[in-house]
Protein backbone atom coordinates (compact mmCIF):
# COMPACT_ATOMS: atom_id res chain seq x y z
CA UNK A 1 0.00 0.00 0.00
CA UNK A 2 1.33 3.45 -1.16
CA UNK A 3 1.56 5.60 2.02
CA UNK A 4 -0.10 9.28 1.98
CA UNK A 5 1.76 12.31 3.07
CA UNK A 6 -0.16 14.42 5.40
CA UNK A 7 0.68 17.97 6.84
CA UNK A 8 -0.26 18.94 10.52
CA UNK A 9 -0.33 22.14 11.63
CA UNK A 10 0.16 22.37 15.53
CA UNK A 11 0.05 25.46 17.40
CA UNK A 12 3.84 26.08 17.82
CA UNK A 13 5.21 24.23 14.67
CA UNK A 14 4.46 22.18 11.32
CA UNK A 15 4.84 18.30 11.16
CA UNK A 16 4.88 16.11 7.92
CA UNK A 17 4.20 12.97 8.15
CA UNK A 18 2.49 9.68 6.07
CA UNK A 19 -0.45 7.39 6.47
CA UNK A 20 -1.74 3.89 5.83
CA UNK A 21 -4.79 2.00 6.27
CA UNK A 22 -8.42 3.00 6.41
CA UNK A 23 -9.38 5.81 8.97
CA UNK A 24 -11.87 4.13 10.35
CA UNK A 25 -9.67 1.25 11.90
CA UNK A 26 -7.97 1.69 15.62
CA UNK A 27 -5.30 4.46 15.38
CA UNK A 28 -1.94 3.97 15.79
CA UNK A 29 0.52 7.02 15.93
CA UNK A 30 4.16 5.92 15.22
CA UNK A 31 7.38 7.18 16.63
CA UNK A 32 10.95 7.20 14.60
CA UNK A 33 13.75 6.56 16.26
CA UNK A 34 16.34 9.84 16.47
CA UNK A 35 17.83 11.25 13.57
CA UNK A 36 15.46 9.37 11.72
CA UNK A 37 11.98 10.06 10.00
CA UNK A 38 8.59 8.26 9.08
CA UNK A 39 10.22 6.32 6.09
CA UNK A 40 11.54 3.96 9.41
CA UNK A 41 7.77 2.35 9.12
CA UNK A 42 7.83 2.40 5.41
CA UNK A 43 7.96 -1.81 5.30
CA UNK A 44 6.65 -2.29 8.70
CA UNK A 45 3.34 -0.15 8.44
CA UNK A 46 1.91 -1.71 5.19
CA UNK A 47 2.08 -5.28 7.54
CA UNK A 48 -0.36 -3.10 10.01
CA UNK A 49 -2.44 -1.49 7.90
CA UNK A 50 -5.11 -3.87 7.00
CA UNK A 51 -5.62 -3.93 10.88
CA UNK A 52 -4.91 -0.11 11.98
CA UNK A 53 -4.97 3.20 10.65
CA UNK A 54 -1.76 3.98 10.87
CA UNK A 55 0.34 7.69 11.53
CA UNK A 56 3.90 7.84 11.16
CA UNK A 57 5.33 11.72 12.23
CA UNK A 58 8.52 13.01 11.24
CA UNK A 59 9.10 14.50 15.02
CA UNK A 60 10.49 18.23 15.44
CA UNK A 61 14.11 19.03 12.96
CA UNK A 62 13.50 15.79 11.52
CA UNK A 63 12.76 14.05 8.28
CA UNK A 64 10.29 17.32 6.35
CA UNK A 65 9.12 18.61 9.62
CA UNK A 66 10.32 22.20 10.89
CA UNK A 67 12.90 22.57 13.31
CA UNK A 68 12.62 23.99 16.65
CA UNK A 69 12.75 27.59 16.81
CA UNK A 70 16.25 29.47 16.99
CA UNK A 71 17.55 29.35 20.41
CA UNK A 72 15.33 26.11 21.39
CA UNK A 73 17.05 23.43 22.69
CA UNK A 74 15.70 19.01 21.94
CA UNK A 75 14.52 18.67 25.10
CA UNK A 76 13.08 14.62 25.69
CA UNK A 77 10.37 16.75 27.61
CA UNK A 78 9.07 18.39 24.60
CA UNK A 79 8.55 15.37 22.66
CA UNK A 80 6.12 14.23 24.47
CA UNK A 81 3.87 17.60 24.05
CA UNK A 82 4.75 17.53 20.37
CA UNK A 83 2.77 14.22 19.55
CA UNK A 84 -0.15 14.83 21.44
CA UNK A 85 -0.67 18.18 19.25
CA UNK A 86 -0.29 16.15 16.46
CA UNK A 87 -3.13 13.64 17.62
CA UNK A 88 -5.09 16.33 18.34
CA UNK A 89 -4.45 18.06 15.07
CA UNK A 90 -6.10 14.41 13.67
CA UNK A 91 -8.88 14.89 15.85
CA UNK A 92 -7.80 12.03 17.31
CA UNK A 93 -9.04 11.37 21.17
CA UNK A 94 -8.02 7.75 22.01
CA UNK A 95 -5.00 6.06 19.92
CA UNK A 96 -2.27 3.42 20.28
CA UNK A 97 1.35 4.45 20.06
CA UNK A 98 4.16 2.48 18.15
CA UNK A 99 7.78 3.94 19.46
CA UNK A 100 11.04 2.69 18.05
CA UNK A 101 14.36 4.09 20.13
CA UNK A 102 13.94 7.78 20.77
CA UNK A 103 9.97 7.03 19.21
CA UNK A 104 9.86 4.54 22.08
CA UNK A 105 10.85 6.23 24.74
CA UNK A 106 8.82 9.12 24.04
CA UNK A 107 5.74 7.13 24.03
CA UNK A 108 6.88 5.13 27.21
CA UNK A 109 6.26 9.02 28.72
CA UNK A 110 3.04 9.95 26.90
CA UNK A 111 1.28 6.71 27.85
CA UNK A 112 2.32 7.45 31.64
CA UNK A 113 1.64 10.98 31.00
CA UNK A 114 -1.98 10.63 29.54
CA UNK A 115 -3.25 7.00 30.62
CA UNK A 116 -6.72 7.98 29.87
CA UNK A 117 -5.88 8.84 25.91
CA UNK A 118 -3.83 5.90 24.88
CA UNK A 119 -5.04 2.16 24.13
CA UNK A 120 -2.02 0.35 23.54
CA UNK A 121 1.87 0.61 23.67
CA UNK A 122 3.95 -0.93 21.24
CA UNK A 123 7.95 0.00 21.89
CA UNK A 124 10.77 -1.54 19.26
CA UNK A 125 14.28 -1.40 20.71
CA UNK A 126 12.81 0.98 23.77
CA UNK A 127 11.48 1.36 27.30
CA UNK A 128 12.02 4.78 28.63
CA UNK A 129 14.98 7.86 27.36
CA UNK A 130 18.30 7.16 28.27
CA UNK A 131 19.30 8.13 31.69
CA UNK A 132 21.84 10.36 33.18
CA UNK A 133 24.51 10.08 36.26
CA UNK A 134 23.69 12.64 38.55
CA UNK A 135 27.96 13.25 38.80
CA UNK A 136 28.07 14.13 35.33
CA UNK A 137 25.81 17.11 35.63
CA UNK A 138 28.13 19.85 35.44
CA UNK A 139 30.14 18.37 32.99
CA UNK A 140 26.94 17.86 31.03
CA UNK A 141 26.06 21.53 31.08
CA UNK A 142 29.27 22.32 29.89
CA UNK A 143 29.75 20.92 27.50
CA UNK A 144 26.09 21.35 25.73
CA UNK A 145 27.17 24.88 26.04
CA UNK A 146 30.36 24.56 24.13
CA UNK A 147 28.86 22.71 21.56
CA UNK A 148 25.68 24.39 21.34
CA UNK A 149 28.21 27.38 21.07
CA UNK A 150 30.30 26.03 18.18
CA UNK A 151 27.06 24.16 15.83
CA UNK A 152 26.63 27.42 13.67
CA UNK A 153 30.42 27.17 12.76
CA UNK A 154 30.07 24.10 10.93
CA UNK A 155 30.19 23.00 7.78
CA UNK A 156 27.32 20.36 6.68
CA UNK A 157 28.62 18.06 4.26
CA UNK A 158 26.91 18.29 0.49
CA UNK A 159 26.77 14.81 -1.09
CA UNK A 160 26.87 14.96 -4.61
CA UNK A 161 24.30 12.47 -5.08
CA UNK A 162 21.89 10.40 -3.41
CA UNK A 163 24.38 7.48 -3.07
CA UNK A 164 27.00 8.58 -2.05
CA UNK A 165 24.22 9.82 1.13
CA UNK A 166 22.92 6.34 1.24
CA UNK A 167 26.32 4.77 1.41
CA UNK A 168 27.14 7.41 4.88
CA UNK A 169 24.39 6.10 6.39
CA UNK A 170 24.82 2.90 5.95
CA UNK A 171 28.34 3.03 7.23
CA UNK A 172 27.16 5.31 10.05
CA UNK A 173 23.97 2.67 10.95
CA UNK A 174 25.17 -0.67 10.15
CA UNK A 175 22.44 -0.45 7.60
CA UNK A 176 21.18 -2.61 4.63
CA UNK A 177 20.64 -0.64 1.07
CA UNK A 178 17.24 -1.11 1.40
CA UNK A 179 16.41 0.29 5.34
CA UNK A 180 19.32 2.97 4.68
CA UNK A 181 17.64 4.38 0.91
CA UNK A 182 14.22 4.58 2.74
CA UNK A 183 16.13 6.79 5.07
CA UNK A 184 17.95 8.83 3.60
CA UNK A 185 15.37 9.56 0.85
CA UNK A 186 13.19 11.03 3.45
CA UNK A 187 16.07 12.88 5.20
CA UNK A 188 18.21 14.89 2.46
CA UNK A 189 17.23 17.97 0.69
CA UNK A 190 18.41 19.57 -2.31
CA UNK A 191 20.98 22.68 -1.80
CA UNK A 192 23.57 23.48 -4.49
CA UNK A 193 26.12 20.93 -5.58
CA UNK A 194 23.75 18.10 -4.41
CA UNK A 195 22.29 16.97 -1.33
CA UNK A 196 22.25 17.61 3.22
CA UNK A 197 20.60 15.88 5.67
CA UNK A 198 17.60 17.40 6.54
CA UNK A 199 17.64 17.23 9.96
CA UNK A 200 18.30 19.82 12.35
CA UNK A 201 21.89 19.94 13.05
CA UNK A 202 21.38 21.05 17.14
CA UNK A 203 19.88 17.52 17.42
CA UNK A 204 23.28 16.10 17.18
CA UNK A 205 24.29 18.48 20.34
CA UNK A 206 25.44 17.27 23.97
CA UNK A 207 21.99 16.85 25.95
CA UNK A 208 22.69 19.70 28.68
CA UNK A 209 20.14 18.02 30.72
CA UNK A 210 18.53 13.95 31.37
CA UNK A 211 16.49 12.33 34.20
CA UNK A 212 18.39 10.29 36.46
CA UNK A 213 17.56 6.61 36.30
CA UNK A 214 14.99 6.18 39.63
CA UNK A 215 12.99 9.48 37.94
CA UNK A 216 11.71 7.13 34.62
CA UNK A 217 11.51 4.00 36.70
CA UNK A 218 8.76 6.26 38.50
CA UNK A 219 7.59 7.41 35.14
CA UNK A 220 7.48 3.75 33.80
CA UNK A 221 5.07 2.78 37.24
CA UNK A 222 2.25 5.36 35.28
CA UNK A 223 1.86 3.15 32.30
CA UNK A 224 -1.19 1.19 32.37
CA UNK A 225 -2.11 0.67 29.40
CA UNK A 226 -1.16 -2.82 27.89
CA UNK A 227 2.43 -2.72 26.91
CA UNK A 228 4.43 -4.54 24.45
CA UNK A 229 8.42 -4.96 23.93
CA UNK A 230 10.09 -5.72 21.47
CA UNK A 231 13.88 -5.89 21.60
CA UNK A 232 16.61 -6.95 19.14
CA UNK A 233 19.28 -10.08 19.76
CA UNK A 234 21.65 -10.01 20.66
CA UNK A 235 21.22 -6.50 22.94
CA UNK A 236 22.53 -3.05 22.00
CA UNK A 237 24.88 -1.79 24.12
CA UNK A 238 22.61 1.30 25.59
CA UNK A 239 20.39 -1.03 26.58
CA UNK A 240 21.31 -3.40 28.84
CA UNK A 241 19.56 -6.46 30.30
CA UNK A 242 20.47 -5.33 33.98
CA UNK A 243 18.61 -2.04 33.19
CA UNK A 244 16.03 -2.61 30.52
CA UNK A 245 14.69 -5.65 33.10
CA UNK A 246 14.22 -2.91 35.94
CA UNK A 247 12.48 -1.01 33.52
CA UNK A 248 9.89 -4.08 32.34
CA UNK A 249 9.38 -4.88 36.17
CA UNK A 250 7.85 -1.13 36.97
CA UNK A 251 5.43 -1.72 34.14
CA UNK A 252 2.00 -3.76 35.41
CA UNK A 253 1.01 -4.88 32.03
CA UNK A 254 3.73 -5.70 29.77
CA UNK A 255 4.71 -8.35 27.55
CA UNK A 256 8.43 -8.70 26.36
CA UNK A 257 9.77 -10.46 23.20
CA UNK A 258 13.92 -11.00 22.18
CA UNK A 259 13.65 -11.32 18.05
CA UNK A 260 17.20 -12.05 16.29
CA UNK A 261 17.91 -8.64 14.46
CA UNK A 262 19.68 -5.30 14.55
CA UNK A 263 18.22 -2.08 16.41
CA UNK A 264 16.58 -1.35 12.83
CA UNK A 265 15.01 -5.03 12.90
CA UNK A 266 11.23 -3.12 12.32
CA UNK A 267 12.74 -1.86 8.91
CA UNK A 268 15.46 -4.60 7.83
CA UNK A 269 13.36 -7.69 8.63
CA UNK A 270 9.73 -6.35 9.29
CA UNK A 271 7.46 -9.58 9.05
CA UNK A 272 8.68 -10.95 12.34
CA UNK A 273 7.88 -7.80 13.76
CA UNK A 274 4.56 -7.87 12.29
CA UNK A 275 3.33 -10.95 12.99
CA UNK A 276 4.73 -10.40 17.13
CA UNK A 277 3.17 -7.00 17.63
CA UNK A 278 -0.62 -8.55 16.08
CA UNK A 279 0.18 -11.46 17.93
CA UNK A 280 0.55 -9.34 21.04
CA UNK A 281 -3.17 -6.87 20.27
CA UNK A 282 -5.17 -9.80 19.37
CA UNK A 283 -4.42 -11.84 22.49
CA UNK A 284 -4.17 -8.61 24.70
CA UNK A 285 -7.03 -6.30 23.42
CA UNK A 286 -10.07 -8.45 24.03
CA UNK A 287 -13.29 -6.47 22.98
CA UNK A 288 -11.24 -4.14 21.01
CA UNK A 289 -8.52 -6.27 19.08
CA UNK A 290 -8.62 -5.11 15.55
CA UNK A 291 -10.42 -7.96 12.97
Amino acid sequence: MTARELDLRLPHLRLAARAWGDENLPKLLALHGWLDNAASFDRLAPLLCEHFHIVALDFPGHGRSDWRAPGAWYHHVDYPGDVLAAADALGWGNFGLLGHSLGGAVASSLAAICPERVERLLLIEALGPPTGDVSQTLTSLQNALRDRAAVGDKALRVFADVSTAIAARRKANALSEIAATALVERGIKTVPGGFIWSTDPRLTLSSPQRFLEEQILVVLRGIRTPTFVLLAQPEQPYLKREMIDRRIAQVADIEVRRLAGTHHLHLEDPQPVAAAILEFVRRRSGATAPP
